[in-house]
């Protein structure tokens, strides 16, 4: 494991997630980062294997982030940006270093063994067969490092009748099953507005690393971690294909309803807003119905199973969409809670940026950006009370650490520009 200075250029930002764990757990000394010592090469693109790499990054792994010197990441130019900076690699690229490097050339190829001989992890999520026709395969990398974990991700895996086409995680939302159970029972399949697949993609995949990195600890050498985006979102579509094998069921969409209990719907109060209520227990099911005046519905034979109760959700509905229409949202909300029942209210991005309990936690933190200045961005994933983690620093110029990680590595100025007459940084 190798250890290198933060950005010399880059603003730290200490504080992001002071307030996350030392109130519980003071401590005089704070303990170093749980992955600290650990280096993570992200030769990743949009948007999974880059996100695995961040989460690591929050937590002190050292990530260096390397980029074609013509083609940068897409995300540095996806969505919303200021003053021509793109705002989502700001996130995404946050507690990262820059390199640029292009692997096709054999300046760009020696160097990246150079840099594996030194790393824990690689991330990288070319089709299959792209790092091989390059000659930075799992056999060379492995000879250049024998306890390096070499992590890809792609859309199919490494095999199979798909791995070789190009894919995004909205495949993986459509081959999954998601969108076949999302949306209104008489519309058509609905995709997600965001990166669902690829979100949870990155979540396995960080987890995946550190199970590697765990078995390495025992063996002394790393492996290949095969993740493909359209396995993850299976295991949290819960037990579809167990239902299917079993009984046959196949699962349709229901909107806001469940199949499996009642009520469970979004709700319009009288002031305009919405809410969402949940009666997962049955116990919860009992205190909205005497909530909402109508306790006579508990003693119906039907109300003592979720699924009974969801084969009656129009009367639910009715009965909890009547009740709320009548209050206003603060109203439904300090009832709900008063009775010890379960809601929220539909809440969008303004409405989370000013949500007390987001605030309590400090779940969306403000970061200092030497482009932009204060810039706010959702903190670490998780509190741990004695190593927790921190952004550093937000996303980084593209090739803005190059040079320096370069002479770290123990190439010349002469070897430097060497490789950027070739083309190669």
């Amino acid at each position: 494991m190798s250890t290198t200075p933060e950005p010399t250029t880059a603003t730290t930002a200490t504080t992001a997630t002071a307030s996350m764990s030392t109130a519980a757990h003071p401590r005089s000394t704070p303990l170093p980062p749980p992955l600290a010592g650990l280096r993570v090469l992200d030769l990743a693109t949009l948007f999974a294997g880059p996100l695995a790499a961040t989460l690591l990054g929050d937590f002190g792994a050292e990530v260096i982030k390397v980029e074609h010197p013509a083609k940068p990441d897409p995300s540095r130019g996806h969505g919303p940006a200021k003053g021509g900076i793109g705002l989502w690699w700001k996130l995404l690229g946050r507690n990262k270093r820059t390199l640029t490097l292009d692997l096709s050339k054999p300046g760009g190829r020696a160097t990246l063994l150079r840099l594996a001989a030194t790393a824990d992890v690689i991330v990288e999520n070319f089709r299959p067969g792209t790092l091989e026709k390059w000659d930075l395969g799992w056999e060379e990398l492995s000879a250049a490092n024998p306890r390096l974990v070499l992590t890809r991700v792609t859309a199919f895996g490494q095999f199979g009748p798909y791995a070789h086409r190009p894919g995004f995680g909205t495949l993986a939302e459509a081959m999954s099953g998601f969108a076949a159970i999302t949306g209104e029972p008489d519309a058509p399949p609905t995709l997600p507005p965001f990166g669902l697949a690829d979100s949870v993609a990155a979540l396995a995949t960080a987890y995946a690393v550190m199970t590697a990195l765990a078995a390495r600890d025992r063996t002394g050498e790393g492996q290949v971690v095969d993740m493909a985006i359209i396995e993850p979102i299976l295991a949290v579509l819960g037990p579809q294909a167990t239902w299917y094998d079993q009984l046959g069921y196949v699962q349709e969409r229901t909107g806001n309803r469940s199949a499996n209990n009642a009520p469970r719907n979004t709700y319009r109060t009288a002031d305009g807003s919405w809410v969402a209520v949940s009666t997962s227990a049955q116990s919860i099911a009992e205190r909205v119905l005497r909530l909402v005046g109508r306790p006579e519905l508990i003693d119906e034979p039907w109300f003592a199973t979720g699924a009974g109760r969801a084969a009656h959700a129009d009367v639910l509905d009715a009965a909890v969409g009547g009740w709320v229409a009548t209050r206003s949202r603060a109203e439904v909300l300090a009832e709900f809670e008063k009775a010890e029942a379960a809601v929220a209210p539909i809440q969008d991005v303004r409405d989370v940026m000013t949500d007390p309990q987001y605030q309590a936690l400090n779940t969306i933190t403000t970061v200092p950006d030497p482009e932009l200045g204060p810039l706010r961005m959702q903190n670490v994933l998780f509190r741990l009370s004695a190593t927790p983690g921190a952004i550093r620093w937000t996303g980084r110029p593209h090739g803005a650490d190059t040079d320096e990680v370069l002479t770290e590595l123990g190439l010349t100025p002469a070897q430097v520009r060497a490789l950027r007459a070739e083309g190669a940084v």
